[in-house]
């Protein structure tokens, strides 16, 4: 005789997603607000080494905010420096660090980590967070275009393992994400630019508006103005929200729409040893899978030319030589290995409109990248 219990239950979650500017000037109080009101608790900072090294004063403006706010909340150490990119997903030692320090400082499920930096620190912290006594709460402070428009206001967390990304992680959503459009100003071009794959990406498979408009801003992004880049920053965003809330968070199932361009994209970062970034990687995976989507009549010639102006618009490389070879096309694997279930593929039904499908012709995959390499190719002769 069989005895079943069966137990069934749901859990809500709520996360604010702010957006402003001096986030530790002690005049905003946003940071302090976000902080629940039953006792006085500890916060725990951890700091992006590239944002420390480009705002040298930030360590101090948080002292100086936690003294104007001591009735509110208390610091329980110095703030904590991390490497950023990738490295820190690759190297175990840096979440661990992370985690010790709970234990070190008492940081309790009560208490908050806050992290700022880019995509790569929120993801390894996230994830050395979640884990630590089951879970402590986390505050994003995202500092890069890509972090504030995707990744930071999600649910995941993360760490690289085995060769492959995010191949160790938790999905646990954020207590808060703070953005301070001042941390933009600081970017280099590279990180300006790469955050915008993700805008073009949601735009693409989602909403044809939101693409017109990037064609129609594409000019004042690449100068560096920031009303547009504020703009994309808040659509995008919104649109990131508006799908996890709909669909499938937690990712139960084997379909992520939202990952349009990005099997190829985490295949290639790995391929070349992450010297081409999230968002550049994403630009290329995007033009791959828009060609390949050109070449099975899905989309116009025409439709293909304007995406690849968008992104040459915005200074995009759509090219790299890791593209070539079959070592691209093991990444379709890796990509259904890490979903699980059936291959699940976003290709583009008309611009706006994205279409899943549940197979992908290596030799148009093949065929794909050589139009890209025609591209570069152009975009070079031109040029000499």
């Amino acid at each position: 005789m069989n005895t079943i219990l069966e137990q069934t239950f749901s859990v809500p979650f709520r996360y604010p997603v702010c957006f402003s500017e001096g986030l530790f000037n002690p005049s905003n109080t946003l940071f302090v607000d976000v902080l629940a009101k039953d006792r006085k608790p500890k916060v725990f900072f951890v700091i992006d080494s590239g944002v420390s090294d480009t705002h040298p004063s930030l360590k101090a403006e948080i002292e100086i905010y936690a003294n104007a706010y001591l009735n509110e909340f208390t610091l329980c150490a110095a703030p904590m420096v991390v490497p950023g990119g990738e490295e820190c997903k690759n190297d175990e030692s840096i979440y661990k660090r992370v985690v010790e320090a709970t234990h070190i400082h008492g940081i309790d499920r009560h208490s908050y980590i806050a992290v700022i930096g880019g995509g790569a620190v929120l993801d390894m912290v996230g994830f050395a967070a979640a884990i630590s006594h089951r879970g402590i709460r986390l505050i994003r402070i995202p500092t890069t275009v890509l972090s504030q428009n995707d990744s930071a206001v999600g649910v995941k967390n993360s760490i690289n393992a085995f060769g492959k990304k995010n191949y160790l992680g938790t999905f646990t959503p954020p207590y808060a994400v703070l953005n301070d459009f001042n941390f933009l100003k600081t970017l280099d071009d590279r990180d300006w630019r790469a955050g915008i794959s993700e805008a073009i990406k949601v735009a693409l498979i989602k909403d044809l508006d939101f693409f017109l408009w990037l064609e129609e801003n594409a000019e004042g992004m690449a100068r560096r103005e920031m009303e547009p880049m504020k703009a994309q920053i808040i659509r995008s965003a919104q649109m990131h929200m508006d799908h996890i809330a709909g669909k499938d968070p937690f990712e139960f199932g084997s379909s992520r729409p939202l990952d349009f361009g990005h099997w190829a994209a985490h295949k290639l970062e790995h391929l070349s040893n992450y010297r081409i970034r999230h968002g550049e990687a994403v630009a290329m995976g995007i033009a791959l899978d828009t060609a390949y989507s050109y070449l099975q009549q899905r989309i116009s010639e025409a439709d293909l030319l304007r995406v690849i102006k968008l992104m040459k618009t915005l200074g995009f490389e759509l090219y790299a030589p890791e593209l070539s070879g079959e070592n691209l096309i093991d990444g379709l694997k890796e990509f259904q290995e890490h979903l699980g279930g059936q291959l699940t593929i976003m290709l583009l039904e008309k611009l706006g409109k994205g279409v899943e499908v549940h197979e992908m012709d290596h030799q148009l995959i093949l065929n794909s990248v050589e139009i890209l390499k025609g591209f570069h190719l152009n975009e070079m002769l031109v040029k000499s």
